[in-house]
């Protein structure tokens, strides 16, 4: 299936950093029928892209290509400056480490002209910090995707304290012109929105198995079983919604509150020692059960490509 769509003067992506976020992003962008000319400084890392490249294109073929998408549209530059020459959008997913990223970011600010948006996939960092050494800070953004984002259609833009509204906005439209759902999150907080709600519930997962309430397995498939279901259809508040019947949220939150309250007073605190995270490490091992991560991850997209053709 091919589909025509028009990024308003946006035709060349530079992929800066080409790890796992950075790999599956520069093959979505091309999908998109988009150029992509990439750089990192890793040794083999030109391969490692071209060999994510060719894993991601067979579902990328399923969700369907853009007209003109090609895999001939990517080069890889053994420099930063070659690599963003002529760029009209750039995607940063280097090292999550706040030095790192001014670093390359000063660098990034230096050799592009001024009107071009720099969009980080940082996970968890502040743009305000990293924007703080740039000339042009006004350009730079957080476009932050959820793993795989070949697969995912999340998007969290946000700007630091120096974006212009006028960055947001061009990231906003692009992500949603090639077919992300872009959310703009208003206010700049560590981990953003989507990772602040994973590591609340991955807390209560820790803290379940290591106080002998449930396996590792058991967690997973309480999870995947159970929620996991309702939530990949609708977000929390509309499942919660539906859970109070005629009354909907406000019959919920009136009748089920205070039980909910003293649920959150329960909720646990678990450190990661040592021991944990053995214990957790052994608990996943005896889940696989011999199947090795591309077995899972094959389970996994599967899965997900179901979902999002029932959700389109």
């Amino acid at each position: 299936m091919e589909t025509n769509v028009k990024y308003d003067n946006i035709e060349q992506i530079a992929v800066i950093g080409t790890g796992v976020i950075g790999a599956s992003w520069a093959a979505y962008f091309l999908a998109r029928g988009l150029r992509v000319s990439a750089w990192d400084p890793a040794p083999g890392a030109r391969e490692r892209l071209h060999e994510a490249i060719e894993a991601h294109w067979p579902t990328l073929i399923r969700i369907g290509l853009t007209a003109g998408a090609s895999r001939d549209a990517l080069t890889f530059h053994d420099t930063l400056d070659a690599a963003l020459a002529g760029a009209d959008f750039v995607q940063e997913s280097g090292p999550e480490r706040e030095d790192l990223k001014q670093d390359l970011f000063r660098k990034m600010d230096a050799a592009l002209p001024a009107s071009v948006v720099i969009a980080s996939s940082s996970s968890g960092l502040l743009m305000s910090r990293v924007q703080s050494v740039c000339t042009h800070p006004e350009r730079v953004v957080l476009g932050h995707p959820f793993n795989p984002p070949h697969l995912i259609p999340l998007v969290e833009v946000i700007g630091g304290e120096r974006s212009s509204q006028a960055a947001i906005d061009t990231a906003m439209q692009f992500y949603r012109d090639i077919g992300k759902r872009a959310i703009h999150v208003k206010k700049e907080v560590k981990g953003h929105i989507a990772n602040r709600l994973q590591a609340a519930l991955w807390r209560e997962a820790i803290h379940l198995v290591d106080t002998g309430v449930a396996s590792v397995a058991d967690v997973d498939d309480a999870i995947a079983y159970g929620p996991g279901l309702r939530w990949a259809a609708l977000g929390p508040f509309l499942n919660l919604h539906l859970s109070g019947g005629a009354g909907g949220i406000a019959h919920l939150l009136e009748h089920l509150g205070p039980p909910i309250e003293s649920w959150w007073a329960d909720l646990g605190e678990p450190v990661l020692t040592d021991d944990l995270k053995a214990r957790i490490t052994a608990g996943v091992d005896a889940e696989l059960a011999g199947r090795g991560n591309a077995q899972l991850e094959a389970q996994r997209d599967a899965v997900i490509l179901a979902i999002l053709a029932d959700k389109a």
